[in-house]
């Protein structure tokens, strides 16, 4: 049998249709999140974050969750040391130039980086798709490993308003945009995605959550319709919580910043709804090991095992490999080389004997949320 020659159909169909591209392609570029398990539970890999190529990523959660410093102030600077532009789309106002130079970013030089202050997604769809067209129009003949990489962030989508809400604050009778703003929104996911799947261009936005009212879905419901579901390749739920000086001798103990409890909700390239906690103290802001003892004592398995074992005041750690123990101290003493040593080891056995790994209690909300509709479905 003659096999049907598909090289030349590829050639003629991408010829004559423009906006279709052909082929497969891994990203090319990971944006580091600045702490080793938020990487992990969003792309499965210590070093590696969020995805740039044609990607939609999303950071949603309540006021003060740190979105802002993790979008802009983290993985901005990381881009920018790394060749990224960054476009940053401000509907908050929030970005003051101050906050962005103490993550060390440099804000001066606007072929690393434009900032436009925007208010409606009108104004966002337009800045992206004209710089999309002029963007291709340049790179049209240049091979994709050799085109600039860049970065869109919109902080936030729950802040930018419709033309018809403007109309309506103009009039003074402000009586709602009847939907609309939902469905905007998911058209702006869309034709992102439509027009940048085959470029070296991404988007992290952020969006504010609420709480929710279903005894079904208890987990906080991301503003904008559930549209802003299907869009991105990964969803990441930030929840906050008072973090206390433990070293204080005061028993009510002053607060020095933020825990952040996150959730990837959705991700194509790890196990979704799996679980991190790490801390953001004011005066050292976003810690790159914080809650890696958790995840390897309580999360991650071998052989059925905690990767890190507690033994009553210490904690021990044995070669994945060969079974010996490594070492044996207490928690403070654990030190980050001890950390990079059982990322490594982490890292080579999900590489070559990843059926003996496990990743304990990711579905544990979804479980619980289910129940009560198993329960009904008996009574029945």
């Amino acid at each position: 049998m003659k096999p049907f020659d598909l090289s030349k159909f590829k050639k003629e169909t991408t010829k004559a249709l423009k906006t279709v591209g052909c082929g497969f392609r891994d990203p090319s570029f990971w944006i580091d999140t600045g702490n080793y398990v938020l990487n992990y539970i969003t792309s499965g890999d210590f070093e590696k974050g969020m995805p740039l190529d044609g990607k939609f990523n999303l950071l949603v959660g309540p006021s003060g969750t740190g979105k802002s410093l993790l979008s802009f102030g983290v993985m901005g600077k990381y881009c920018q040391d790394h060749g990224v532009q960054i476009i940053l789309l401000d509907t908050e106002n929030a970005v003051d130039k101050k906050w962005g130079e103490n993550f060390g970013l440099d804000l001066d030089d606007e072929s690393k980086i434009l900032r436009f202050s925007v208010s409606t997604l009108d104004d966002i769809a337009a800045i992206i798709s004209g710089f999309v067209e002029q963007y291709k129009a340049a790179y049209n003949d240049v091979p994709y490993e050799e085109r600039q990489k860049i970065l869109f962030i919109i902080d936030s989508l729950g802040m930018a308003t419709t033309k018809v809400e403007q109309d309506q604050f103009a009039d003074g009778d402000m009586k709602g945009d009847m939907g609309r703003k939902p469905k905007q929104l998911f058209s702006l996911c869309r034709n992102f995605l439509a027009s940048c799947a085959d470029q070296p261009i991404g988007v992290i936005a952020t969006n504010h959550t609420y709480a929710s009212q279903s005894i079904f879905k208890p987990e906080d419901v991301i503003a904008g319709g559930g549209s802003m579901e299907y869009a991105p390749s990964i969803i990441v739920a930030l929840q906050k919580s008072k973090l206390k000086d433990e070293e204080s001798k005061d028993k009510k103990k002053d607060i020095v910043g933020i825990q952040v409890d996150a959730t990837c909700r959705k991700t194509r390239y790890t196990k979704p709804f799996q679980k991190a906690t790490f801390n953001i103290p004011w005066d050292a802001g976003l810690q790159k090991y914080s809650g890696l003892f958790e995840l390897f004592t309580e999360t991650l398995k071998y052989k059925g095992n905690p990767v890190i074992q507690k033994n009553g005041s210490y904690v021990s750690y044995c070669d994945l490999k060969t079974g010996e123990q490594v070492w044996n101290k207490y928690r403070k003493d654990i030190t980050e080389a001890d950390y990079d040593r059982i990322m490594k080891d982490w890292k080579e056995v999900m590489e070559n004997d990843a059926s003996n790994t496990d990743t304990t209690n990711i579905l544990e909300g979804m479980e619980e949320a289910e129940e009560p509709k198993t329960k009904k479905k008996k009574e029945a």
